[in-house]
Protein backbone atom coordinates (compact mmCIF):
# COMPACT_ATOMS: atom_id res chain seq x y z
CA UNK A 1 0.00 0.00 0.00
CA UNK A 2 2.79 2.39 -0.83
CA UNK A 3 2.18 5.65 -2.60
CA UNK A 4 -1.25 6.14 -1.08
CA UNK A 5 -3.23 9.28 -1.64
CA UNK A 6 -4.46 9.98 1.90
CA UNK A 7 -1.03 10.39 3.45
CA UNK A 8 -2.39 12.22 6.50
CA UNK A 9 -3.63 8.83 7.77
CA UNK A 10 -1.54 5.74 8.54
CA UNK A 11 -2.59 2.43 10.15
CA UNK A 12 -0.55 0.23 12.53
CA UNK A 13 -1.75 -3.30 13.37
CA UNK A 14 -0.22 -4.96 16.46
CA UNK A 15 -0.26 -8.76 16.33
CA UNK A 16 0.77 -11.43 18.77
CA UNK A 17 0.96 -15.21 18.39
CA UNK A 18 -2.27 -17.09 17.84
CA UNK A 19 -4.94 -17.55 15.17
CA UNK A 20 -6.34 -14.04 15.68
CA UNK A 21 -3.45 -12.17 14.06
CA UNK A 22 -4.83 -12.75 10.56
CA UNK A 23 -8.18 -11.26 11.60
CA UNK A 24 -6.49 -8.10 12.86
CA UNK A 25 -4.44 -7.78 9.68
CA UNK A 26 -7.55 -8.16 7.53
CA UNK A 27 -9.35 -5.51 9.60
CA UNK A 28 -6.39 -3.17 9.25
CA UNK A 29 -6.31 -3.75 5.50
CA UNK A 30 -10.00 -2.94 5.21
CA UNK A 31 -9.58 0.36 7.06
CA UNK A 32 -6.39 1.26 5.15
CA UNK A 33 -8.06 0.49 1.81
CA UNK A 34 -11.03 2.64 2.72
CA UNK A 35 -8.78 5.53 3.72
CA UNK A 36 -6.31 4.84 0.89
CA UNK A 37 -3.38 5.08 3.31
CA UNK A 38 -0.26 3.13 4.38
CA UNK A 39 -0.64 -0.03 6.48
CA UNK A 40 2.06 -1.23 8.90
CA UNK A 41 2.03 -4.47 10.89
CA UNK A 42 4.18 -4.99 13.97
CA UNK A 43 4.90 -8.01 16.17
CA UNK A 44 6.99 -7.72 19.34
CA UNK A 45 8.89 -10.48 21.09
CA UNK A 46 11.47 -10.42 23.91
CA UNK A 47 13.38 -13.33 22.32
CA UNK A 48 15.77 -13.01 19.35
CA UNK A 49 14.26 -14.07 16.01
CA UNK A 50 16.61 -17.05 15.70
CA UNK A 51 15.43 -18.37 19.07
CA UNK A 52 11.69 -18.32 18.33
CA UNK A 53 10.12 -21.77 18.45
CA UNK A 54 8.72 -23.45 15.35
CA UNK A 55 5.11 -22.41 15.97
CA UNK A 56 5.99 -18.75 16.51
CA UNK A 57 8.18 -18.74 13.41
CA UNK A 58 5.28 -20.16 11.39
CA UNK A 59 2.98 -17.41 12.58
CA UNK A 60 5.56 -14.78 11.61
CA UNK A 61 5.91 -16.27 8.12
CA UNK A 62 2.14 -16.50 7.63
CA UNK A 63 1.70 -12.86 8.69
CA UNK A 64 4.45 -11.75 6.34
CA UNK A 65 2.73 -13.55 3.48
CA UNK A 66 -0.64 -12.07 4.44
CA UNK A 67 0.92 -8.60 4.61
CA UNK A 68 2.37 -9.11 1.14
CA UNK A 69 -0.92 -10.46 -0.24
CA UNK A 70 -2.79 -7.42 1.09
CA UNK A 71 -0.14 -5.01 -0.13
CA UNK A 72 0.80 -3.74 3.32
CA UNK A 73 3.51 -1.10 3.37
CA UNK A 74 5.76 -2.98 5.81
CA UNK A 75 5.78 -5.91 8.24
CA UNK A 76 7.91 -5.08 11.27
CA UNK A 77 9.29 -7.70 13.68
CA UNK A 78 10.69 -6.19 16.87
CA UNK A 79 12.58 -9.17 18.28
CA UNK A 80 14.99 -9.32 21.25
CA UNK A 81 12.90 -6.48 22.70
CA UNK A 82 13.18 -6.00 26.46
CA UNK A 83 11.34 -2.68 26.70
CA UNK A 84 7.65 -2.43 27.64
CA UNK A 85 5.31 -3.21 24.75
CA UNK A 86 3.73 0.25 24.90
CA UNK A 87 7.10 1.95 24.48
CA UNK A 88 7.91 -0.16 21.40
CA UNK A 89 4.50 0.49 19.83
CA UNK A 90 4.92 4.19 20.54
CA UNK A 91 8.34 4.25 18.90
CA UNK A 92 7.11 2.49 15.75
CA UNK A 93 4.01 4.71 15.60
CA UNK A 94 6.09 7.90 15.75
CA UNK A 95 8.64 6.64 13.22
CA UNK A 96 5.92 5.76 10.71
CA UNK A 97 3.64 8.74 11.36
CA UNK A 98 0.83 6.44 12.46
CA UNK A 99 -2.58 7.99 13.17
CA UNK A 100 -4.59 4.84 13.99
CA UNK A 101 -3.61 1.68 15.90
CA UNK A 102 -5.41 -1.68 15.86
CA UNK A 103 -4.96 -4.13 18.75
CA UNK A 104 -6.82 -7.27 19.74
CA UNK A 105 -8.75 -7.91 22.94
CA UNK A 106 -8.19 -11.53 23.95
CA UNK A 107 -8.63 -13.58 27.07
CA UNK A 108 -5.10 -14.95 27.23
CA UNK A 109 -2.34 -13.22 25.34
CA UNK A 110 0.34 -10.67 25.76
CA UNK A 111 -2.36 -8.04 25.36
CA UNK A 112 -4.25 -9.37 28.43
CA UNK A 113 -3.84 -5.98 30.11
CA UNK A 114 -6.26 -4.55 27.57
CA UNK A 115 -9.21 -6.15 29.34
CA UNK A 116 -8.23 -4.39 32.54
CA UNK A 117 -8.04 -1.01 30.85
CA UNK A 118 -4.48 -0.25 31.98
CA UNK A 119 -2.90 -1.05 28.60
CA UNK A 120 -5.31 1.29 26.83
CA UNK A 121 -4.71 4.11 29.30
CA UNK A 122 -0.92 3.77 29.09
CA UNK A 123 -1.00 3.60 25.29
CA UNK A 124 -3.25 6.64 25.00
CA UNK A 125 -0.96 8.53 27.39
CA UNK A 126 2.04 7.53 25.27
CA UNK A 127 0.25 8.47 22.03
CA UNK A 128 -2.53 10.93 22.94
CA UNK A 129 -3.32 11.96 19.36
CA UNK A 130 -3.77 8.46 17.92
CA UNK A 131 -7.11 6.75 17.34
CA UNK A 132 -7.17 3.32 18.99
CA UNK A 133 -9.23 0.41 17.65
CA UNK A 134 -9.72 -2.53 20.05
CA UNK A 135 -10.97 -5.52 18.06
CA UNK A 136 -12.75 -8.35 19.82
CA UNK A 137 -10.99 -11.61 18.99
CA UNK A 138 -12.62 -13.96 21.47
CA UNK A 139 -11.82 -17.64 21.03
CA UNK A 140 -15.27 -18.52 19.79
CA UNK A 141 -16.17 -19.90 16.41
CA UNK A 142 -19.44 -20.00 14.49
CA UNK A 143 -19.63 -22.01 11.29
CA UNK A 144 -22.12 -23.10 8.68
CA UNK A 145 -22.35 -26.55 10.21
CA UNK A 146 -23.43 -25.41 13.67
CA UNK A 147 -22.33 -23.58 16.77
CA UNK A 148 -19.13 -24.14 18.69
CA UNK A 149 -18.05 -23.73 22.27
CA UNK A 150 -15.17 -21.54 23.40
CA UNK A 151 -11.89 -22.83 21.96
CA UNK A 152 -9.39 -24.71 24.13
CA UNK A 153 -5.75 -25.65 23.69
CA UNK A 154 -5.35 -29.11 22.15
CA UNK A 155 -2.95 -31.38 20.31
CA UNK A 156 -3.02 -34.05 17.62
CA UNK A 157 -1.25 -37.32 18.38
CA UNK A 158 -0.66 -40.26 16.06
CA UNK A 159 -2.77 -43.33 16.83
CA UNK A 160 -1.82 -46.04 14.38
CA UNK A 161 -2.79 -44.75 10.94
CA UNK A 162 -5.01 -42.03 12.40
CA UNK A 163 -4.68 -38.79 14.33
CA UNK A 164 -6.47 -38.32 17.64
CA UNK A 165 -7.29 -35.14 19.57
CA UNK A 166 -5.58 -34.81 22.96
CA UNK A 167 -5.72 -32.13 25.61
CA UNK A 168 -2.45 -33.09 27.30
CA UNK A 169 0.95 -32.08 25.96
CA UNK A 170 3.16 -35.13 25.49
CA UNK A 171 6.20 -35.99 23.39
CA UNK A 172 3.82 -37.75 20.98
CA UNK A 173 2.01 -34.49 20.17
CA UNK A 174 2.64 -33.66 16.50
CA UNK A 175 0.42 -30.61 16.06
CA UNK A 176 -0.65 -27.90 18.50
CA UNK A 177 -3.69 -25.68 18.06
CA UNK A 178 -7.16 -24.72 19.24
CA UNK A 179 -10.10 -27.15 19.37
CA UNK A 180 -13.65 -25.80 18.99
CA UNK A 181 -16.14 -28.37 20.22
CA UNK A 182 -19.60 -28.48 18.69
CA UNK A 183 -22.33 -27.56 21.12
CA UNK A 184 -24.84 -30.19 22.19
CA UNK A 185 -22.53 -33.19 21.89
CA UNK A 186 -21.02 -35.45 24.55
CA UNK A 187 -18.21 -36.49 22.22
CA UNK A 188 -15.19 -34.58 20.97
CA UNK A 189 -16.76 -33.47 17.72
CA UNK A 190 -15.70 -30.14 16.28
CA UNK A 191 -12.99 -28.21 14.46
CA UNK A 192 -9.25 -28.13 15.16
CA UNK A 193 -7.35 -25.02 13.98
CA UNK A 194 -3.57 -25.20 13.73
CA UNK A 195 -0.49 -23.99 11.85
CA UNK A 196 1.14 -26.19 9.18
CA UNK A 197 3.82 -25.06 6.74
CA UNK A 198 3.12 -21.42 7.50
CA UNK A 199 -0.63 -21.67 6.90
CA UNK A 200 -3.60 -21.75 9.28
CA UNK A 201 -5.58 -24.94 8.64
CA UNK A 202 -8.91 -26.24 9.94
CA UNK A 203 -9.80 -29.92 10.10
CA UNK A 204 -12.89 -31.66 11.39
CA UNK A 205 -12.75 -34.03 14.35
CA UNK A 206 -15.38 -36.75 14.89
CA UNK A 207 -15.43 -38.64 18.19
CA UNK A 208 -11.79 -37.77 18.93
CA UNK A 209 -10.41 -38.63 15.48
CA UNK A 210 -9.42 -36.46 12.49
CA UNK A 211 -11.65 -37.08 9.49
CA UNK A 212 -9.59 -35.12 6.94
CA UNK A 213 -6.24 -36.88 7.15
CA UNK A 214 -5.26 -35.68 3.69
CA UNK A 215 -4.67 -32.19 5.15
CA UNK A 216 -1.99 -33.74 7.34
CA UNK A 217 -0.38 -35.41 4.37
CA UNK A 218 -1.53 -38.88 5.47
Amino acid sequence: MTGKGTMDESILVCVYYGPNGAKLIRRGCKIASRLDCPLYIVSIDPAPADELDHEKSQYIESWKKLAEDYGATEFILKDNEKRPVVKVIGEVAREKGVTQIIIGQTAKSRWEEITKGSFVNILLKELPFIDLHIISVSRELRGHDGDYEKGCHAYLVRDGTQYKISFNHTNEAQYEGIFFKETGTDFNNGTFKFMKDGEMLEIHVTEDYVTEKEKLGV
